[in-house]
């Protein structure tokens, strides 16, 4: 409340002609935007059975409705669908630790999450095993593809990365050397190349009878090319770590590892926040590449579905939603960073 009356005072101290170009700002705004609104809600159509309950005046979202569940599953098995739920629920269960800083053992389950849970996720979505039903990943799409791809490539990138950056800074010639041209590949490359040589070109190279998923594939490839950019910020989080820590540590009898794990590290990732947060969104957003090698995420269900010549002209609807989406995830990750970043300013 005394948030929202200082905020108005400091509008009602504006000068008059502040005030009117404020006012026809909003006013500019909003003639613009009302014939936006006027075909998303007023003129609208969101009851009905088909295609033919649609006036063409305005958006047609029985398109979503009636795509829905594929637009969230893709083409996986409808009795099964459950297991994806459960995947989602273990992986929301796994952030518990994050955002609870007295959970018990914090520490130790954290890192363990970051293996176990991509690897659950993985058998469980997969079955074949016990008593599951085998779902091959051909069928695997919508949401739940691109959310698996860019869990599974945020939680395996950011320590990867963080290894690349502390190989990066070594004193070990062969070491730095190594860390170096493997950043410098991937970054040079664009992860559409990634993708392509993952599916089209690596196969060639296997020897006979070796088979080699290729979601499997996709996702080997989006964590080294994400962890070669994570590791680069990080490295800018490492140098803006004042030399006196090191020193400090040193003196307190600490080792390297010790150093780096209780003293540099720390700091050098609470400075970095913004910037790993970013390369997290970059990711999400990334995921809609696979459907260049044929892998159909929400943008790719979205297009599928849009080719169906019952519902043929209808695609705006479908990429609204698909925007919408990704504009939720993108916008619940950067408020996120933000949040963490208030915390840890706070309890410095």
């Amino acid at each position: 409340m005394a948030t929202s009356l200082t905020a108005w005072s400091r509008f009602a101290k504006k000068s008059p002609l502040q005030l009117l170009i404020t006012g026809l700002l909003v006013l500019g705004l909003i003639y613009l935007a009302w014939p936006v609104f006027d075909w998303l809600f007023f003129k609208a159509q969101f009851t009905g059975n088909d295609r033919s309950a649609c006036t063409g005046e305005g958006a047609c979202w029985l398109f979503v409705r009636e795509r829905f569940d594929q637009f969230i599953f893709g083409f996986y098995e409808k009795s099964e669908r459950w297991r994806p739920m459960v995947v989602t629920g273990l992986w929301l269960l796994g952030f518990v630790p994050l955002r609870w800083t007295r959970f018990p053992a914090r520490k130790l389950i954290i890192p363990i999450l970051l293996v176990l849970l991509p690897v659950s996720s993985w058998f469980i979505l997969q079955g074949g095993f016990w008593g599951l039903p085998l779902v091959e990943t051909s069928r695997w799409g919508g949401l739940m593809l691109t959310l698996l791809i860019s869990a599974i490539g945020i939680s395996l990138s950011l320590p990867l990365g963080i290894l690349l950056a502390l190989g990066r800074r070594s004193s070990l010639p062969l070491l730095r050397l190594l860390t170096v041209t493997f950043i410098e590949l991937w970054r040079g490359v664009p992860l559409i190349t990634v993708l392509f040589m993952a599916s089209v070109m690596l196969p060639f190279l296997l020897p006979p009878g070796v088979e080699f998923d290729k979601l499997l594939r996709c996702l080997v490839g989006v964590v080294l090319f994400t962890s070669a950019y994570m590791a680069e910020v990080v490295r800018a989080g490492l140098q803006a770590v004042p030399k006196g820590q090191h020193e400090a540590a040193s003196a307190l009898g600490f080792g390297y590892w010790q150093s780096t794990a209780l003293v540099v590290l720390p700091q050098a990732l609470r400075l970095v926040i913004p910037g790993i947060v970013n390369t997290f969104i970059s990711l999400f957003k990334d995921t809609s590449l696979v459907l260049i090698i044929g892998m159909f995420d929400l943008l790719g269900m979205v297009q599928a579905a849009s080719t169906d010549p019952e519902w043929m002209g209808f695609a705006m609807e479908g990429y609204v939603f698909a925007g919408l989406v990704f504009w939720l995830f993108c916008f619940s990750m950067s408020r996120t960073s933000m949040r963490l970043e208030k915390r840890l300013e706070q309890a410095r």
